[in-house]
């Protein structure tokens, strides 16, 4: 298992945890002095009073949290965010306010998962043409409904 180093900066702060045994992202908690309440279609930076060392070739990735979504319309505008092995800040996460109320953040609160996971960088090659695909250059909802290669949709009537 890989071990990450971990820092509370704000000796508040909660450490990420995993929900279940099997979860791939652990739970990220805010820390904050008093509630920060975001207003709808607004965003805010939220502190976790945490800081990582992630070991080169890793990065950790913010993700909304799905309760969050479906119950309040909070998500993460920049989904997934990145936290780059070479940054030693404090992880703030920017949370957005989709729905039509304001919506709390406390103290404690889990405000998104982080999951860290491995990269590769590549080296680009310049080449004058690409090799042929069957999709070739169609892209958003090329293979969707209302295309030649969808399946059939079908009525009631």
């Amino acid at each position: 298992m890989l071990k990450v180093n971990i820092v509370r900066i704000n000796k508040k702060a909660i450490l990420p945890h995993y929900a279940t045994a099997h979860a791939a992202g652990m739970d990220l908690p805010a820390c904050l002095d008093a509630p920060l309440t975001l207003q709808p279609f607004t965003t805010a930076p939220v502190p976790t009073g945490l800081a990582i060392e992630l070991p080169a070739g890793y990065e950790a990735q913010l993700r909304p949290r799905s309760g969050l979504a479906l119950k309040h319309m909070i998500s993460l505008p920049n989904t997934p965010a990145t936290i780059d092995p070479d940054y030693r800040g404090e992880i703030k996460v920017i949370l957005v306010n989709y729905g039509k109320e304001p919506f709390v953040v406390r103290h404690g609160d889990r405000i998104a998962q982080m999951i860290i996971a491995r990269y590769e960088h590549v080296q680009l090659e310049e080449v004058s043409s690409l090799s042929q695909t069957e999709r070739g250059d169609g892209g958003f909802g090329h293979t969707g409904i209302g295309t030649d290669k969808s399946v059939p949709v079908t009525s009631d009537e």
